[in-house]
């Protein structure tokens, strides 16, 4: 178990709490800041460069050494990426944790996580004792923002396994001292029922979790917006930034939600989370230094908020750090003031999608973040959706099914004006008319985790 810190901060917020985890680290001048994140990439360039296999052959390939990095700049420009499959193939030429990690005796490991690889064998993540202690005040600092207090109950409907999910959830929350109820993965009815008899200020899980809850709770009669629940953190999947996802769910759950970002490479993963002025979501990046790149050349920069590939980096983490780590995601990045008076910068609508999700048809660049972005922009349509995706000919070919309300009326006539309603939505966000074909609730596979929304039966190459 995490250990209880006190917040640093002088200034209250209504509930009559600090307003601030850290405020001096929270509040810091940019170009203090940035001085700070120089500092730990060179400190970092060269630990890796000296006692890691993996990054002095990578860096020696690319004829990099640490000491040509003397700005921000040059490190963008400079250091070559890392990604999933060479960290994959790495441990499982060195195994189990790559030549990539300073944490091989056990007596230095506090926990062992993992995520899938490309070859169906777990990715696995060696934490040290220092690392994970660390990570337990970023993941409370992170939340504390989001609003999470001492006085608050947090439900956690993540799973708890190999994925570290749930766990950076349990040990934000233990750092607060606020109480926790990790029920993680349960039948839904077990979460709303617990939601009633607990009545926790706080739940926890993946959008797409939260937006299969407001189904449920409609077939059982129960109106989420009288739930204690105030607050909802999401992460484990893009969609909490996204406008038309997030009035919904605040709309039927009655509660704010704050958008938590996630990737397993480089946990401490709750880095990014909103704020009270709901402006987009903070970077934490004197933590996790992130980066957005041209999705072409990853060690060209792109302007402040010009859409691109985005970039981590450790700058604290001792075990398996992840140096420029590529990470597959797509965003932007602003450093405009926050009203909240936190200095992080921002993305605006949080991750956009994954760049390897990124579907093109007839020539049209189509991310399935659009996709939800339009039907959620149109009443009437319920949580579940696929797109599918096939071949005719020499043309791809793509349909939305998408679940109506269960609390729509109307026949045939409701239906075919629905349908009308998102083909006309999803030809304004994507530029290409999308054929939207509209089902019965309870017609596609309920989310109770992570969304399956893509289905591609175009045959592979």
């Amino acid at each position: 178990m995490t250990t209880k810190n006190t917040p640093r901060s002088t200034a209250t917020d209504e509930r009559g709490f600090p307003r601030f985890w850290d405020e001096a680290r929270e509040t810091m001048p940019r170009a203090q800041r940035d001085d700070v994140i120089l500092a730990r990439l060179q400190h970092q360039l060269h630990r890796v460069y000296r006692d890691l296999p993996f990054y002095r052959r990578h860096y020696d390939a690319h004829g990099f050494h640490p000491d040509d990095v003397k700005s921000l700049e040059d490190f963008t420009r400079k250091v070559p990426v890392i990604t999933k499959k060479m960290l994959v193939a790495d441990q499982q030429e060195h195994p189990p944790f790559g030549s990539y990690t300073a944490a091989t005796d056990m007596t230095e490991i506090a926990r062992i996580h993992g995520s899938s690889g490309t070859s169906g064998v777990p990715t696995l993540y060696a934490v040290n004792k220092t690392d994970w202690d660390r990570a337990a005040d970023v993941h409370a600092m992170a939340q504390w923002c989001g609003g999470v207090r001492p006085s608050d109950l947090v439900q956690v409907g993540f799973p708890f396994g190999l994925f570290f999910g749930g766990w950076g959830v349990v040990q934000g929350v233990e750092r607060i001292g606020a109480a926790l109820f990790p029920l993680g993965v349960a039948e839904s009815e077990k979460h709303l029922e617990f939601i009633e008899r607990l009545k926790p200020r706080v739940f926890s899980g993946t959008p797409s979790y939260c937006m299969h809850l407001i189904s449920v709770a409609q077939e059982l009669g129960i109106d989420l917006k009288e739930s204690s629940v105030k607050t909802l953190l999401v992460g484990g999947e893009p969609g909490g930034s996204l406008p038309g996802t997030r009035q919904i769910l605040e709309e039927a759950w009655g509660a704010t939600l704050i958008d938590a970002g996630s990737t397993s490479e480089m946990y401490p993963f709750q880095t990014n989370v909103g704020c009270e002025a709901r402006s987009g979501t903070h970077i934490i990046s004197d933590e996790v230094y992130p980066e957005i790149v041209s999705t072409d050349e990853l060690n060209q920069p792109v302007p402040d908020g010009e859409r691109g590939a985005i970039v981590y980096t450790h700058l604290w983490r001792e075990s398996q750090p992840m140096i420029r780590f590529a990470s597959g995601d797509e965003s932007y990045l602003t450093h405009e003031p926050c009203g909240c008076g936190r200095t992080y910068p921002q993305l605006p609508e949080g991750v956009l999608g994954r760049l390897d999700d990124m579907l093109v048809i007839r020539g049209a660049n189509i991310f399935p973040s659009a996709i939800e972005t339009g039907l959620r922009s149109v009443g009437g349509f319920g949580p579940e959706f696929e797109i599918r995706v096939t071949k005719r000919g020499a043309l791809d070919e793509i349909v939305v099914r998408a679940e109506r309300d269960a609390s729509t009326t109307g026949g045939e006539d409701a239906a075919r004006a629905l349908q009308e309603q998102g083909e006309a939505m999803l030809k304004r966000v994507t530029g290409i008319r999308v054929p939207v074909e509209v089902l019965d609730p309870g017609s596609l596979p309920a989310t109770v985790f992570k969304a399956r929304r893509v289905i591609d039966e175009r045959p592979r190459p």
